[in-house]
């Protein structure tokens, strides 16, 4: 074989590998403590070196394994994330591994695999690679949920992320089947053809159906929602930092494949079907989070809606849509970790609180972090001229620019009411008393988080021409779909 050729998936190939290495490293490391941290360190260090050589392959669409796996400018963008938001829950994990029982290294090695399958995904080219990094990246993330084994909670977590994520891969499996059924091929390129030549028969209409639900359940899009809130609140804190950020970024990016590139033609079959898990989301993501106390629901809750307001640039079916939903995601990102930065952190008499009414007189004992957390609340709302208001502006103008005004009215609506249970959390640090204060001790890496993430949203806009250069550079459908 020539080595040349497997050039493009260099990063991937890389990364497997030093999965194999460090599973037979920690097996020879004692005690558990040290081989834990060693992996943990050794793992931030693959996902740096993993980007590098994403950004090594550069920004010239290339493929590998007889047009199986492609890379282009999109793809290395959405990797770039999809590993900044992996290390950024390592570097969050030393303290929260400890306290919460779970200091192994099987919980750095797990978190590599599943990152690994979600590269494959983003690069896959055929259906028969998108499965096999589809499984790979959702097997792991079922055994962290429940690793804490002593805590019930944790076990029923993972217990019902598994059963449902099993009932969700099915779905996706069967209607790729149907996918291949009517359209004769398993490459994304060959379907793409076929749609555009033979048309839109009503059995690919239903494949897409079903695939779309099962990528629907993969980031928690209403109604497939349903384990969101019980699997946050159930596992460890850090794993649900990680499942907050990092597994919608690679769905998401398959999204924007699958509907702007594979399903181009048609298009008019998934709009509808993105409108309404859109709706849905943004409003069951909404009324759900108004009514939580515990701040783990409420993130799930709100990652929920968040995902409603990037589908609705998704169901604009246009190269805006697609770069607007990009951008959304970066600042979904940064802003998600820097709240998980906090959430992580807190602290009352050595004991971790997780309680929305845990953070009153935040702003007395932790003033820095009370700024950070009410921008990044505030960002998240939308509230200008934060980094979330131009996610939403960008996404809601696409919907515009394609005639999707009602829909458009729509998720401002949810954005409003949005905005209540964002600024309820502001309101209880800055004006609700509390009896016992927080611990003032915050890890060096959360605060380092916190604040360059808040940092950023402030700042937004000083970059925002040149992000959405780079974004819109990356976005040509052609490159999206084959290589």
């Amino acid at each position: 074989m020539d080595l040349f050729a497997l050039q493009p998936a260099i990063a991937e190939i890389f990364m497997a590998v030093m999965a194999l290495i460090l599973v037979m490293v920690a097996a020879f490391i004692a005690p558990q403590a040290r081989a834990s941290k060693f992996t943990r360190r050794a793992t931030i260090a693959t996902f740096i070196l993993a980007g590098w050589m994403c950004l090594y392959n550069g920004f010239t669409p290339i493929s590998a394994f007889n047009g199986m796996f492609f890379t282009a400018p999109f793809m290395v963008m959405m990797k770039l994330l999809i590993l900044l938001g992996a290390m950024g829950v390592l570097c969050m994990a030393a303290r929260e591994v400890e306290e919460s029982q779970i200091d192994k290294p099987e919980l750095p090695l797990l978190m590599l695999l599943s990152v690994l399958g979600m590269m494959l995904m983003v690069s896959a080219n055929d259906i028969m690679l998108l499965y096999m990094g589809l499984e790979l990246q959702s097997l792991p993330l079922y055994v962290i949920a429940a690793m804490r084994r002593e805590s019930t909670r944790a076990s029923e977590a993972g217990l019902k992320y598994f059963l449902l994520g099993a009932l969700s891969s099915g779905l996706l499996l069967y209607g790729a089947s149907m996918l291949y059924g009517f359209t004769g091929h398993t490459s994304y390129a060959g379907i793409a053809a076929s749609l555009s030549y033979e048309g839109v028969s009503a059995g690919a209409v239903i494949g897409m159906v079903f695939l779309i639900s099962g990528l629907a359940f993969k980031i928690s899009a209403a109604p497939f929602h349903m384990w969101t809130p019980d699997v946050y609140e159930g596992a460890p804190s850090i794993v649900t930092a990680f499942f907050a950020v990092v597994p919608k970024l690679a769905v998401m990016a398959l999204f924007m494949r699958f509907t702007h590139g594979v399903l181009a033609e048609a298009s008019a079959s998934w709009q509808q079907i993105l409108m309404i898990l859109a709706v849905l989301s943004m409003f069951i993501g909404a009324g759900g989070a108004i009514m939580q106390s515990d701040l783990k629901r409420f993130m799930a809750y709100s990652s929920i809606a968040h995902m409603g307001y990037a589908l609705v640039g998704l169901a604009s079916a246009t190269p805006a849509g697609v770069s607007a939903v990009m951008l959304y995601m970066l600042i979904y990102v940064l802003s998600s970790l820097g709240v998980f930065a906090l959430i992580l952190a807190l602290r009352r008499e050595g004991r971790a609180v997780t309680r929305i009414e845990d953070l009153a007189g935040f702003s007395r004992t932790h003033p820095l972090y009370a700024l950070c957390m009410m921008i990044l609340m505030f960002s998240l709302a939308g509230i200008p001229p934060l980094g979330g208001f131009f996610g939403k502006w960008y996404v809601f103008s696409a919907a515009v620019a394609s005639g999707q005004v009602v829909l458009a009215v729509i998720a401002v609506l949810a954005s409003v009411i949005g905005a209540f249970y964002y600024i309820r959390i502001v309101k209880i640090m800055y004006i609700d008393e509390s009896e016992t204060a927080l611990d003032a001790d915050i890890a060096a890496s959360n605060r380092f988080i916190a604040i360059v993430a808040a940092a950023a949203m402030f700042g937004f806009m000083l970059a925002l021409a040149t992000l959405r250069g780079v974004i819109d550079a990356s976005v040509i459908f052609a490159r999206i779909v084959v290589g």
